[in-house]
């Protein structure tokens, strides 16, 4: 899915496709869960401003959308993606799935993100980093952790034999790409010391790591000193 020469009509089958798993195994509700604990003393009045690093179709901001309305938050998204098909399908969606909300979508590499340091609150990522190798994922850390002011809330999955049937059965009746990219996505996915050693290798300190239903985790912390408060 993340080729550039992708079949653009299998691409967005395969990321509605996603959308639906994405909820069906609470993976947005996971990301959302942490969010809405790390902002919790945030006030109504108070802009919180979040960047989504590789946002695939978007539902996960789409998703945050909803959120901030129901709990009366000022809530402002960028969501990035590199792959210029996906950026394309992810803006067609934001007028359905957000309601035209406070939304961009821009294509950018989370290698070399185009941010000054500290732009926003909050950096999120979701089913992401296993597509990179151990560098890339270093160096993709620390970029998403230099323009966090706030906080950073990551999610990935755990690898296991046991995820690999999970999810190999799940997607039995998908289309060939979902199929192919769900079973490379569990051989390319972490287990617990591997990713924390990561995250150490990447100078972040402040993560904690929570294992999720699903065969998923999330790396989710706050900045020493920069609370909402």
């Amino acid at each position: 899915m993340d080729q550039p020469g992708a079949d653009p009509l299998l691409l967005c089958r395969s990321l509605r496709f996603l959308r639906r798993i994405n909820v069906l195994l609470g993976y947005t509700r996971s990301t959302l869960w942490h969010l809405d604990q790390l902002t919790r003393a945030s006030s109504n009045d108070q802009p919180i401003t979040v960047l989504d690093v590789a946002t695939g179709s978007a539902d996960v901001p789409a998703a945050i959308v909803r959120w901030s309305r129901r709990r009366r938050l000022n809530v402002r998204i960028v969501a990035l993606d590199r792959h210029p098909q996906t950026a394309v399908y992810a803006s067609q969606q934001l007028p359905r799935l957000a309601h035209n909300g406070p939304v961009q979508i821009i294509r950018a590499d989370a290698l070399e993100l185009p941010f000054a340091d500290g732009s926003f609150d909050y950096v999120i990522s979701s089913l992401f980093l296993h597509h990179l190798d151990e560098q890339p994922i270093v160096r993709a850390l620390r970029e998403m952790d230099r323009v966090a002011r706030r906080g950073i809330i990551l999610g990935d999955l755990i690898r296991s034999r046991r995820a690999l049937v999970w999810i190999t059965l799940m997607t039995l009746l998908a289309n060939p790409m979902v199929r192919h990219d769900a079973r490379a996505s569990v051989r390319q996915s972490f287990k617990p010391p591997e990713i924390i050693a990561l995250c150490q290798r990447a100078g972040i300190g402040y993560l904690r790591y929570y294992p999720h239903f699903g065969h998923r985790f999330i790396l989710a912390g706050q900045k020493q000193g920069r609370s909402l408060l």
